[in-house]
């Protein structure tokens, strides 16, 4: 209500029950075209529950909770990437003495089959009638070729898994960035903090006010509480 519509309550010009009606009528459609605003921009809910993250819409600010808390956030990934990057190490670690033991029973192997080559080579040479021994003698010299091949693909496997724990070193590295990042946003947040410090406590401050001369849209607006105790206030004299 303006001070031009005041006026005229106070004259009797204007019926105040239908002023109130006009006013709930206007506050109504306010509220609805607020609605429809919040479900057209989902994103400037600022609800914490419904609240999604936009790089297109950029306000509000997402509500202060712990899933928006940045460094809270970068605190936690630091935190769980050290601790998986520790379980996989130690899973990598188990693949590798596993690859190295296969290595040591291959070779083991690999030692009686070509003792078994240089024996089915003698009797074979001794005994040329003798068919068995020449086969056997084909048999282990094909298998001690598929345990080389065996043997060269535990090795690679080997190479391979100390490459990957190479490359696991960047997590490391990755880790220290992102606290590095951190401590410059603890330290700006402490300059700000310092900055914007006052003298006065802010418990003692003054409120400020909801509307002041000049604001755009706001200029001599009057509540319906304000008219209430304005009538109050003619009633006591």
């Amino acid at each position: 209500m303006t001070q031009e519509e005041l006026d005229a309550l106070m004259s009797g010009d204007i019926d105040l029950d239908e002023a109130y009606e006009e006013t709930e009528l206007s506050n109504t459609d306010t509220k609805d075209e607020e609605n429809t605003v919040s479900e057209e921009e989902p994103y400037n809910e600022t609800d914490p529950e419904k609240y999604r993250v936009s790089a297109v819409h950029s306000w509000p600010p997402p509500p202060p909770t712990d899933e928006n808390k940045m460094v809270h956030q970068l605190d936690d990934v630091t935190k769980e990437s050290e601790e998986k990057a520790s379980e996989i190490f130690d899973l990598i670690e188990g693949i590798s003495n596993d690859l190295g033991k296969g290595e040591k029973q291959v070779k083991t192997v690999k030692a009686v089959i070509q003792s078994n080559i240089e024996l089915f080579d003698t009797l074979s040479v001794k005994f040329p009638h003798v068919e068995a021994f020449k086969t056997q003698l084909t048999k282990n010299q094909d298998i001690s070729l598929t345990m080389d091949e065996i043997l060269e693909m535990l090795q690679n496997g080997g190479d391979t898994i100390m490459n990957v724990m190479d490359i696991m070193q960047y997590q490391d590295i990755h880790r220290q960035k992102i606290e590095r990042v951190i401590n410059v946003m603890r330290a700006l947040s402490t300059y700000m903090n310092h900055l914007f410090s006052g003298k006065i406590d802010d418990s003692k401050r003054v409120a400020s006010a909801v509307h002041l001369p000049g604001d755009t849209g706001n200029d001599d607006v009057v509540s319906s509480d304000d008219i209430e105790a304005l009538l109050a206030s003619f009633g006591k004299k």
